[in-house]
């Protein structure tokens, strides 16, 4: 009995770099021709283009960049059988297609025929809908070609399956989230056993923009059983042997999975590293203020692009305490990171004497709380228009639904590291992190959390207590739930009132905030599209 040795290439690439892109694919295909032994190389969906090239995709130049591509990596190849993932134009429309490139050719092409437009994605905007299975002679192994989607409805796998299909084969761009991981496996294991035949899935990596691609690549036996599992968010070439005629995978290397903080974790620090590379920033520039949020960012920035590239500023008021001083000195020194401290009670003052004529004989309000804010925010501008280096925010997802932040003040900057991680899990997160290297100092895990911006500041002045707000917000914001539903389940009804009226009244804000890693199911920006101008009032009426 033989058997056919198949290569995954699980790559991290660039969205609308096609001809860098195949030039990688081309390499990482010839050295597992010569390391692994491939008969078979295996590359992610839409890997000409990486995902998601969005509107890129209505070019007619990159229908050109990707036709001359592709002829170079059949040329380069001719003398090994490849799977690519790219857009291919034909019959007047646009498809997202996986081809088999043999002997300097395509020799057949598979069209995806289920095209996701719910969450971040928008396939129906740009792609047709295939209409055929697919499969194909490849030493022997009848093999199904499917593309991401096509799994999760099912329908498709048995129809390659009944066109006589013994492998099938799945290439993917398939966005992170918690818990991503387990709903894959499910999925696929479902349609092996439903089937049975072995599944092959192949995931990309790497941050583009607002997601992550966390590979995790894996292959399950016709029972639905792991034989083999790439390592998450890093770039691998897997190989895996399939016997002839039977296809059964032999047993191989499984990776072992990640646990929720440390898949958080790596997500956002692979996030935020191909932001910072891919966009050629020179490095980091942040206000690390001695609390929780910044110190978490900190230690991300850091772990994503190295110490010497990260920029620390400590921007003192007169309501800075003193221990918030020595905890962003000593994180900053335990790091290894520049650290500087510009205090900024001179410009306030400076502010506020401009504005006296204007301000005669009103209270003092969150007004002068902003403006402190906005200070902050303007000197880390300036250093990073001086420097090149991008301004990370350090608000987090719990701050940005209810608006606990300030325009042009901390929500200024180029990238945001954990817009998408509640409060609660900020807390794990540092956990976590000091766990490998004790960096954060203890008490900025202890001490209650403040943005320090008025005398005795805490954040549950305005807040609810965070183990009670995320529940909330996690309701609301992932789950659609009404106000009616969220006080059924236990909470405080006035609480609940309170929450969604901050979450619904701050949508201008969030509009205005920049990208940042997307972890949960449900983040603000490309998955939650409200209006900003509405009247529907944040979950009915009642209560």
């Amino acid at each position: 009995m033989g058997s056919l040795r198949i290569v995954l290439a699980q790559l991290n690439l660039l969205v609308g770099d096609v001809a860098g892109n195949a030039q990688k694919m081309i390499a990482a295909a010839r050295r597992a021709r010569a390391e692994l032994e491939a008969e078979l190389v295996v590359f992610p969906e839409l890997a000409l283009t990486s995902y998601p090239p969005e509107d890129l995709l209505l070019r007619p130049d990159l229908t050109e960049r990707v036709e001359t591509s592709l002829g170079e990596m059949m040329q380069a190849l001719s003398d090994m059988d490849v799977i690519v993932g790219y857009p291919k134009r034909q019959y007047g429309k646009l498809f997202n297609a996986a081809s088999l490139l043999r002997g300097g050719r395509v020799a057949a092409t598979y069209y995806k025929r289920c095209l996701p437009n719910y969450s971040v994605f928008d396939e129906m905007r740009y792609f047709a809908e295939g209409r055929e299975p697919c499969v194909v002679d490849i030493k022997g192994v009848p093999v199904g070609l499917t593309v991401c989607e096509d799994v999760w409805e099912g329908w498709p796998v048995d129809e390659a399956a009944k066109a006589g299909a013994k492998l099938v084969i799945n290439i993917n761009a398939s966005p992170f989230h918690l818990n991503k991981g387990k709903q894959r496996f499910d999925v696929v294991a479902r349609a092996a056993r439903a089937n049975r035949v072995p599944i092959v899935y192949l995931n990309l990596i790497g941050g583009q923009d607002e997601l992550v691609f966390d590979g995790d690549s894996f292959v399950v036996d016709a029972q639905g059983a792991v034989t083999h599992r790439a390592r998450a968010f890093e770039e691998e070439l897997i190989a895996v042997e399939v016997s002839i005629p039977g296809a059964a995978p032999a047993p191989g290397a499984i990776a072992a999975e990640l646990s929720e903080e440390k898949s958080a974790y790596s997500a956002i620090v692979l996030g935020v590293r191909d932001y910072i590379e891919k966009n050629r920033f020179r490095g980091v520039v942040l206000g690390l203020s001695g609390g929780i949020d910044s110190a978490l960012t900190l230690c991300i920035a850091v772990d994503a692009i190295g110490a010497e590239r990260v920029h620390t500023v400590m921007m003192p008021s007169r309501y800075t305490a003193a221990m918030s001083h020595e905890d962003a000195r000593a994180q900053a020194q335990a790091l290894g990171v520049q650290y500087s401290v510009i205090p900024i009670e001179p410009m306030f003052e400076a502010f506020l004497e401009a504005l006296k004529d204007e301000f005669r004989g009103l209270k003092p309000d969150t007004t002068e709380e902003n403006l402190q804010a906005r200070i902050r925010g303007m000197l880390l501008m300036a250093i990073s228009n001086k420097t090149g280096r991008i301004v990370l925010t350090t608000g987090n997802k719990s701050e940005m639904a209810v608006g606990y932040a300030t325009l042009y003040g901390d929500m200024a900057g180029g990238f945001a590291a954990i817009k998408d991680v509640p409060k609660t899990l900020v807390y794990r997160l540092a956990e976590y992190r000091n766990r490998i290297a004790p960096v954060i100092p203890r008490r900025v895990l202890e001490r209650p959390p403040s943005a320090e911006l008025r005398p005795d500041q805490k954040d549950t002045d305005s807040l609810p207590p965070y183990p009670v707000l995320d529940p909330i917000l996690e309701r609301y914001v992932e789950g659609d739930e009404s106000i009616e539903r969220i006080v059924a389940a236990g909470f405080d009804p006035e609480t609940v009132r309170r929450v969604v009226a901050m979450v619904d009244r701050n949508e201008y804000k969030r509009r205005q905030a920049p990208p940042g890693v997307r972890i949960t199911p449900r983040a603000f920006g490309r998955d939650r599209r409200y209006p900003i101008t509405s009247g529907y009032g944040g979950g009915g009426k009642g209560l």
